[in-house]
């Protein structure tokens, strides 16, 4: 049993092309973002777009919890009051973030330089990921926090009651642990500074600008030096969330592989540090096209085309590029898999402490389905056997882990049979409605709930 109910066998089978448009939800990285700094602005902020997964609403209930007023007016149509920075009430119950690792991590920040106790715990899959990397940055603010060994969740954090601001040299390249130190500091007076060597998806800064704050980004001989002041008044925004472009790998990933297929994904958010993965199937010869390039939101955005391509080759992903498309990484290896030749996916450890180990779950499936799959501790090489190679007919373990399930769906919408997946119930996480889009396009997908 999930941590959702019953597990939810799920079945994909190929049938012939997809084609259509494909609606994907609003970006879910943006979508947290909206509502935390709309809970930390004076006013109201209005978003449009939303994602309406569980991850984004246990982080709307939470800043609720914190004591801002978020309302739903109809579907991705929400307002949040906010409380000020410096202003959130302590919760009186649990914070339970879910499935969501960057809900949890974000709002640890946004409350850990405020003078007040949370808790926060999650489901089973956020349960066994690692916190240290959020709490040893926020305990130079003067936060403390006490968790469960390994400091893993359920856990407990003391807001910093004189909070000082930060320099902080992030230890590897996460665009949570940036955002989480970032928000923490605009309750630090002073400057509060984050060095990333590796530039990670820069959301935060984006949207903190939006919103009023005093940021800046140079480049220095240590890597990306971000500076922020803090104590400003954030101003309420009006925010339309362009469309996910981690969903949209999705639809796009299975119709460079399945026969005839042809899928438009408009108003895709194509932001530089997001983009990895289109960039990367270009180079391995997919037929991708962007049209209609425009600004939304202060976001980069297009609508993206996707057409069958049978001659993908397999390339060696440039290491530098794993930041900017990290989520990617388990629909890439099914893309590889009917790619000819070697695809070799390197400097990929943030992989291994996802919502699973990512390798290893991607490993683990694919070979089930006939493919060969070598793995290191933060590397992965996947052997293609070419378009219509994949031999499939296994049942994938989806280990709590949307991206896992949506993956191997994707792959037996293309093998030569069936690929099933344990438990697709996690995927309502971050794509709820990712059955009713794929089989909108033509897909087979089945349930089996025994």
């Amino acid at each position: 049993m999930s941590s959702h109910g019953p597990a939810q066998k799920m079945t994909a089978r190929a049938i012939g092309p997809l084609k259509g448009v494909a609606e994907v939800p609003g970006d879910k990285s943006i979508s947290h973002r909206a509502l935390i700094l709309g809970a930390m602005a004076v006013g109201e902020t209005r978003i449009s777009g939303l994602l309406e997964g569980q991850d984004v609403l246990d982080t709307a209930k939470a800043m609720a919890a914190f004591g801002a007023e978020v309302i739903q007016h109809g579907p991705g149509e929400w307002s949040v009051h906010g409380v000020g920075v410096g202003g959130f009430a302590e919760p009186e119950d649990v914070i339970d973030c879910g499935n969501s690792g960057t809900g949890v991590r974000l709002i640890m920040g946004t409350m850990a330089t405020s003078n007040i106790t949370a808790t926060f715990t999650g489901d089973a899959s956020l349960r066994s990921r690692p916190m240290g990397r959020i709490t040893d940055p926020l305990a130079l603010f003067g936060t403390q926090a006490v968790g469960r060994a390994g400091g893993r969740l359920p856990m407990t954090l003391v807001g910093a009651a004189d909070p000082v601001p930060v320099d902080y040299l992030t230890p590897m390249a996460s665009a949570q642990v940036k955002s989480a130190v970032l928000l923490a500091g605009l309750n630090a007076p002073g400057q509060t500074v984050v060095t990333e060597r590796v530039a990670t998806r820069d959301h935060t800064e984006r949207m903190l600008r939006g919103f009023g704050a005093e940021v800046t980004t140079e480049v220095s001989e240590d890597g990306y030096r971000i500076t922020l002041t803090g104590q400003p008044e954030l101003s309420p925004q009006t925010i339309t969330v362009p469309r996910d472009p981690s969903s949209a790998a999705f639809p796009v990933c299975a119709a460079l592989i399945v026969p005839g297929s042809d899928v438009l994904v408009p108003n895709i958010g194509l932001n530089p540090t997001r983009a990895g993965l289109f960039a990367t199937l270009q180079e391995m010869g997919a037929d991708l096209t962007f049209e209609n390039p425009r600004e939304a939101g202060g976001e980069p955005v297009a609508d993206l085309r996707a057409r069958y391509s049978p001659d993908m080759t397999g390339i060696a992903v440039p290491t530098d590029r794993a930041a900017s498309m990290i989520d990617e990484y388990p629909i890439l290896s099914v893309v590889a898999s009917f790619a000819k030749g070697q695809t070799v996916m390197a400097g990929v450890h943030e992989l291994r402490v996802k919502e699973s180990d990512r390798i290893d779950a991607m490993a683990v499936g694919l070979r089930a389905c006939g493919v060969t799959v070598d793995e290191t501790e933060d590397s992965f090489t996947v052997h293609g056997l070419g378009a219509g190679g994949v031999p499939g007919g296994a049942t994938a373990e989806a280990r709590l882990d949307h991206r896992i399930a949506m993956s191997f769906l994707i792959c037996g919408m293309a093998s030569q049979r069936p690929v099933s997946v344990d438990d697709a119930g996690p995927i309502v996480t971050s794509f709820p409605i990712f059955e009713a889009l794929m089989k909108n396009l033509g897909a087979s997908l089945s349930r089996d709930n025994g």
